[in-house]
């Protein structure tokens, strides 16, 4: 059985030390968090290359990639797969990713979404090529429902509701959030 990574790809301004995210890298094997160049003035090109260079890195290790993103980390997994999926499926990258964990999906037009951020926008609704998953709170300042929706629908994604619960970050109050890795870990078989 081929080894596992889980590339860890935060949003704006990275995960804090209460996030999910980081303690996931704290607790679990194999859990490694995809450092962006710039996480104050993201550039989705610059988010992109990151992504593609770790997915390569992790392929070329022979690992089998989960990945598991917030926030504008979605944006950046949506935008790589549709501008790098023909060329890394030829030399082996997409191929080597197994799913990816969506979480919390911001929308470009919301008021919320950071004015930091550039080229995010238009969001690629196409298909993606690997098995995914949409998780999204009814309350999130950065996206709403609809768009979260429209994203997972359009993208083949598997949709999770889980009620009120703010951005799904620190603040909402999730510790480990077992339920979510739950769901990232029903992608690797």
């Amino acid at each position: 059985m081929k080894e596992q990574r889980v590339l860890v790809l935060p949003g704006y301004l990275n995960s804090g030390p209460g996030h999910w995210q980081t303690r996931w890298e704290d607790e679990q094997a194999g859990f490694v968090r995809v450092q962006m160049p710039d996480w104050m003035h993201p550039e989705c090109d610059a988010w992109c290359r990151a992504l593609d260079s770790a997915v390569r890195e992790a392929s070329a290790a022979g690992a089998r990639v989960l990945l598991a993103a917030h926030s504008l980390g979605c944006l950046t997994i949506a935008h790589w797969a549709a501008r790098h999926a023909s060329a890394a499926r030829a030399d082996g990258g997409v191929a080597q990713v197994a799913g990816a964990l969506l979480v919390a999906v911001p929308d470009p037009h919301g008021p919320e979404f950071p004015a930091d951020a550039h080229g995010f926008d238009p969001v690629p609704l196409v298909p993606l090529p690997f098995p995914s998953i949409v998780v999204a709170s009814s309350d999130d300042p950065y996206g709403g429902i609809p768009f979260a929706e429209r994203c997972a629908q359009a993208w083949g994604s598997r949709w999770n509701g889980i009620g009120a619960r703010g951005h799904i970050n620190a603040e909402s109050g999730l510790g480990g959030w077992p339920q979510g890795l739950e769901w990232l870990e029903s992608m690797s078989t």
